[in-house]
C-alpha cells in the first residue's frame, strides 16, 4: 500500500511538473499571515499578466509561461525553502516581494546563476551590477524613494528644509531600516532634523511612537511600513490630528489596503509610487477580454486595478520584456536563466515600448547595463482622495539625488564585494 501511494504521489508530481519547453517564473507569494492582504494583490497581478500573454499572444516567443506559486507567508525561512524547492524546475527568475528573503537569496542565486528581480525592494546597493551580477532592482530602490521624498518636500518649501523636523516611522526590520543612512546624509545636506521611530512588526501597536510625534511636533512624517502597520499608523496620525498632507509613505505604504480602513480621516495622505494608478490604460482592456471575462483571472480577479495588483503586473511586464530581449540575444525561445540575466542587463523599456504594451506613461524608462542594475531611480507622488476612493498622481517622475546616493551605493556594494570575495566586473 505504501509503495502504491508513493507511486501515485510521484505520478501527480510528474504530471504537475512543467514541460521543459515552458518558461518557468515561480511566484514566491504570500497570501497568509499578517501581510497576506498586501501579498495577495501583488501575486494576482503578477499571475494575470503572464496569463494575458499566454491567452492573447501564445506566450513569449511561442513559449508558454508558467508561474507556479509557493507560499512564503512573508517568512524568510519559508522563502528560502520555496526557492530551494522550485529552483530545479527550470526557474528563470525570482521575485520574492520581501527584503528579508532577498538578502538571504542573493548569495544563493549568485551561486546558482539565476536572476533575482526585486523592483522597489531588497538590497539597495544591488544596483551596482559590477558586484551584484545576478540581482536587478530597477526601476527604483529604497534610497531613491527616500531622496525623491525629500526632493518633493524641498519643492513644497521653496527649496529650503533648514530647521525643519522630519520623523521616520519605520518597520523594525531589514526593510524598514533601508532608508535610514540615506535620510541621515540628506539631513546633513539640507539642514533638517531627523528622528527615527521603529515599530516592531507586524505593527499594530504604535501608541508610544505617535505620542512622541505629538510631543515633538515634526513638520513631516515619512513612513516605511508594510501590512497592518500602515493603516495603524495612518489611524494614529488622524487620532493626534497630524496633517495628512504632511505624511508621506514609501510605495509599500501607499495602497488601498492602507487607507480604506481609516475612512475619511485618511484623506490627503501621500505616498511615493514608481508606476501609474488606476485602470485607465489599454492593457486593462486586454486583461478584461482575455483574462477576466473568460474566468482565468487569479482568484477570480477581485483586486484588478488596485495599486498592489498593478505593481505585481508591472514586475511581470519587466520580466516578460527581459525574456523577450534574452530570446533575441540568444537566438532561441527556450532560454536559460543565465541567458535571461543577459536579457535583463541589455533591457531598455522605452516610453514608446510602454505605449506599445498598453501602458503609456505608466513607469519611467527601464534601462539597465552591466554596471547599472537599478535604472534611473525615478518615482512620483500620489495622494489619496477619500471621497472618490482613489489615488491621484500629483507630481511627475522625479530623479533622485545621485550626488548623495552614488557614493552610498558604491561604499555598500564594495564592502559586500570584499566580504563575499567578489571581484567587481564590467
Amino acid at each position: 500500500m505504501k509503495l502504491k501511494l508513493a507511486s501515485i504521489a510521484l505520478g501527480a508530481v510528474m504530471a504537475a511538473a512543467p514541460a521543459m519547453a515552458d518558461l518557468v517564473v515561480p511566484n514566491l507569494s504570500y497570501r497568509t499571515g499578517p501581510y497576506g492582504a498586501n501579498g495577495t494583490q501583488y501575486a494576482d497581478g503578477f499571475n494575470d499578466y503572464f496569463t494575458l500573454l499566454n491567452e492573447r499572444d501564445g506566450g513569449i516567443g511561442g513559449e508558454k509561461i508558467l508561474t507556479p506559486e509557493c507560499e512564503t507567508a512573508y517568512n524568510t525561512e519559508k522563502g528560502v525553502e520555496c526557492y530551494e524547492a522550485t529552483k530545479g524546475d527550470g526557474a528563470l527568475v525570482y521575485n520574492p516581494l520581501s527584503t528579508g528573503i532577498t538578502y538571504q537569496l542573493i548569495p544563493k542565486v549568485s551561486a546558482d546563476k539565476i536572476p533575482l528581480y526585486t523592483p522597489g525592494y531588497g538590497r539597495t546597493s544591488a544596483k551596482n551590477g559590477k558586484v551584484f551580477e545576478w540581482v536587478f532592482n530597477a526601476p527604483a530602490n529604497y534610497w531613491d524613494g527616500a531622496s525623491v521624498a525629500i526632493k518633493y518636500l524641498l519643492e513644497q518649501n521653496g527649496g529650503d528644509l533648514n530647521g525643519k523636523k522630519i520623523a521616520l516611522v519605520y518597520h523594525n526590520s531589514a526593510y524598514g531600516k533601508e532608508p535610514i543612512r540615506t535620510l541621515q546624509e540628506l539631513s546633513k545636506k539640507h539642514g533638517f532634523t531627523l528622528s527615527e521611530l521603529p515599530v516592531d512588526p507586524p505593527g499594530q501597536e504604535q501608541k508610544s511612537q505617535w505620542l512622541q510625534i505629538r510631543r515633538d511636533k515634526p513638520d513631516y512624517v515619512i513612513m516605511w511600513g508594510w501590512g497592518v502597520m500602515n493603516q495603524t499608523a495612518i489611524q494614529e496620525a488622524a487620532n493626534i490630528r497630524f496633517p495628512m498632507e504632511n505624511m508621506i509613505g514609501i510605495w509599500w505604504s501607499g495602497s488601498e489596503v492602507d487607507v480604506l480602513p481609516v475612512g475619511a480621516a485618511a484623506n490627503g495622505y501621500k505616498a511615493l509610487t514608481f508606476h501609474g494608478v488606476g485602470m485607465d490604460y489599454p492593457v486593462y482592456e486586454d486583461m478584461k477580454k482575455f483574462v477576466i471575462e473568460p474566468g482565468k483571472a487569479s482568484q477570480g480577479g477581485p483586486h484588478v486595478g488596485s495599486v498592489l495588483y498593478s505593481r505585481g503586473m508591472y514586475a511581470a511586464v519587466v520580466i516578460a520584456e527581459a525574456i523577450r530581449k534574452a530570446q533575441e540575444l540568444a537566438g532561441t525561445s527556450a532560454i536559460t536563466a543565465a541567458q535571461l540575466r543577459d536579457g535583463f542587463e541589455a533591457l531598455d523599456i522605452t516610453p514608446e515600448r510602454l505605449t506599445e504594451l498598453g501602458l503609456p506613461d505608466f513607469g519611467p524608462e527601464v534601462k539597465m547595463t552591466c554596471d547599472n542594475h537599478g535604472g534611473s531611480g525615478m518615482s512620483r507622488m500620489q495622494q489619496w482622495d477619500a471621497a472618490a476612493g482613489k489615488w491621484t498622481l500629483i507630481s511627475d517622475f522625479t530623479e533622485p539625488d545621485q550626488e548623495i546616493l552614488a557614493p552610498l551605493i558604491l561604499e555598500d556594494s564594495e564592502a559586500y564585494a570584499k566580504e563575499a570575495g567578489i571581484t567587481p566586473r564590467c
